[in-house]
């Protein structure tokens, strides 16, 4: 039913889409160093959830009510950048403020989800544009294969951060904001130029 190119196609969506997912998983690495396996599924977990529910929303969208979330686009990158601005503003100002004696947080769900949404709110695109000829099945299947790459590389970026982390310390978080800022800029200025 399903051929190579069809696969490979996904995959490579599934890489494009989970960068940013990739740099918030390094980011959360960073701030929790001493962070458990289980957790580390649970994030990655989140983040390939988003990957796979979004492009399916988008799906939905265009075989619904098009013209209304084709309109929505525009601000898709308005979002993320307000997203990940806060998120990252607030890690930085977090890490300011922590000593070095402090314990770190632990990410709370609600920034989870907030990060699930931000990393994956261009992935909304994809079900409008690469999903569009798709019927529901094969949209589908296509969002589980990016869910998959999703997760894995996430769980990659968490291992890398939990290593960064405890070698830098507990300034880790001030460099996991500025990341989760960059990720901001770059979603912005690629989806308003």
């Amino acid at each position: 039913m399903f051929d190579v190119t069809f696969v490979f196609t996904a995959m490579l969506l599934g890489v494009a889409l989970a960068m940013d997912a990739f740099s918030v998983s390094l980011a959360g690495g960073l701030n929790e160093p001493k962070m458990k396996r289980r957790r580390m599924c649970l994030i990655a977990g989140v983040f390939a959830g988003f990957q796979a529910l979004m492009p399916i929303l988008g799906w939905v969208f265009v075989h619904t009510i098009v013209s209304f979330f084709r309109s929505f686009e525009k601000v898709i990158p308005w979002i993320a950048l307000i997203l990940l601005l806060y998120l990252g503003g607030k890690m930085i100002a977090e890490g300011i403020a922590r000593k070095e004696e402090d314990e770190i947080p632990a990410a709370t769900v609600r920034l989870l989800l907030l990060q699930g949404i931000a990393t994956s709110i261009d992935a909304l695109s994809v079900g409008f544009t690469a999903f569009e000829e798709y019927d529901f099945s094969a949209a589908a299947v296509a969002a589980l294969i990016i869910a998959a790459v999703t997760f894995a590389i996430c769980i990659a970026g968490l291992f890398i951060g939990r290593k960064l982390g405890t070698a830098i310390g507990g300034k880790a978080s001030i460099l996991g904001g500025i990341i989760l800022i960059i990720i901001g800029l770059r979603i912005f200025i690629n989806g308003v130029f």
